[in-house]
């Protein structure tokens, strides 16, 4: 990707951190295949800022697995010529990782009883549940919360049962806010006696305006089962992973490797149906998301991918041209403000039907956001007039 900035106008600084950020993206996965083993090989290591390089990629979350395709778990790493400091930040940094991912894990099996004995359906994904089934090492993968999928309906008995071993909502609601958050958010974020934001209830996978009507009931009702922290616990079906890990990776706009090499592996280890993906992604309208998505796992990431997943991005002209862009920006550590226009904007050119789109943009104009009831509070009889706050932040923001 180093065509991406013209060398002639690039300082030999921001030639080398493309550089790492391209290492990067040859070491961001838990298998590699042998071109990338063979990119590694032929890097000039000692070449690098390795400070610039480190803290890149725990901006990316790959550093746990730079860390174990470096120097590997004993003498397997591909990371010969490593100054010996940076080899002992890297084993650092992976064992710091795994005791907090056992630490997580163990706290995913006891909530995850407690739910079980209280008889509510959650379901955990990404975290402790990603780590083991797609990377099949705790360690690999970096995380600083628990996420679990639950009905709407169960939301407070899930709160109540939190609170019964110790966490506490981040933010305190008053009950009115609390059910129009319900309708028209889609998580709440949780404190322990070890942290805060430890834990995240979501009744949908994306916020109402997004108009991408995935249900939780229908994940629920198709999950799997698999065991972390020695408990056999519920997860997501293949096929909803990979719609699931796309969609979470568009709305943060694909800014950082470790969301596509979740997918990549994904991919490559479990066995998936690809017609029921492809079926339920154009039923949402979030094909092109997922050919974006796929054309930055094999552009980016230099990943193999299966042959109907390259059928779906030559089925699409616009993907290409996406795809460029967004890693452009991804290359570069584009950040975003994502309640800006410039965010809104990206997030319409995903949408492939028109209908989506007009929908996407009634929603985001008329669908009242945290920012929106933390600017104005107003009684539950008049929660209707956030409605014109909302469109008054709006107008502010394009002014």
């Amino acid at each position: 990707m180093t065509e991406l900035l013209p060398s002639s106008r690039v300082s030999s600084t921001a030639l080398q951190r493309e550089d790492g950020f391209e290492l990067l993206c040859a070491l961001a996965g838990a298998e590699l295949a042998p071109q990338r083993l063979e990119r590694i090989g032929n890097w000039n290591l000692s070449t690098l800022d390795w400070s610039d390089v480190l803290r890149l990629a725990e901006h990316h979350g790959v550093l746990p697995l730079v860390a174990r395709n470096l120097i590997g778990h004993g003498c397997d790493g591909h990371g010969r010529g490593l100054p010996p400091e940076t080899q002992r930040s890297l084993r650092s940094a992976y064992e710091a990782n795994l005791r907090r991912s056992l630490w997580f894990t163990a706290e995913l099996a006891r909530i995850m009883q407690h739910f079980e004995r209280r008889q509510l359906r959650a379901l955990p994904y990404k975290g402790p549940v990603l780590a083991q089934s797609v990377y099949r090492d705790l360690g690999l993968r970096s995380f600083s919360d628990l996420d679990f999928l639950i009905s709407p309906a169960d939301f407070e008995r899930a709160k109540q049962a939190l609170a019964e071993i110790g966490y506490r909502p981040f933010a305190d609601f008053t009950p009115a806010v609390e059910r129009l958050w319900l309708r028209t958010g889609y998580e709440r974020s949780f404190d322990g006696a070890a942290g805060k934001n430890l834990i995240e209830l979501q009744w949908a996978l994306l916020p109402h305006f997004y108009a991408v009507d995935l249900g939780v009931e229908d994940l629920l009702a198709r999950a799997g089962r698999t065991v972390a922290g020695g408990r056999e616990v519920p997860c997501l079906s293949p096929e909803d992973s990979v719609l699931v890990l796309c969609l979470h990776a568009a709305k943060h706009l694909w800014t950082r490797l470790i969301w596509l090499s979740d997918i990549a592996e994904t991919l490559r280890t479990q066995t998936i149906d690809y017609s029921l993906v492809f079926s339920r992604a154009g039923a949402l309208g979030i094909t092109r998301i997922l050919g974006v998505s796929f054309w930055l796992v094999k552009n980016v990431l230099r990943a193999g991918l299966p042959q109907s997943a390259e059928e779906m991005i030559a089925a699409d002209p616009q993907v290409p041209a996406l795809g460029s862009e967004f890693a452009e920006r991804l290359a570069r550590g584009a950040v975003y403000d994502f309640e800006s226009t410039e965010y809104f904007r990206l997030i319409l050119k995903l949408r492939e039907r028109r209908g989506d789109s007009w929908r996407y943009l009634w929603r985001l104009v008329w669908t009242p956001g945290a920012g929106d009831v933390a600017a104005l509070r107003l009684p539950e009889a008049l929660f209707p007039l956030y409605r014109i706050v909302r469109i008054g932040r709006l107008i502010r923001k394009l002014l």
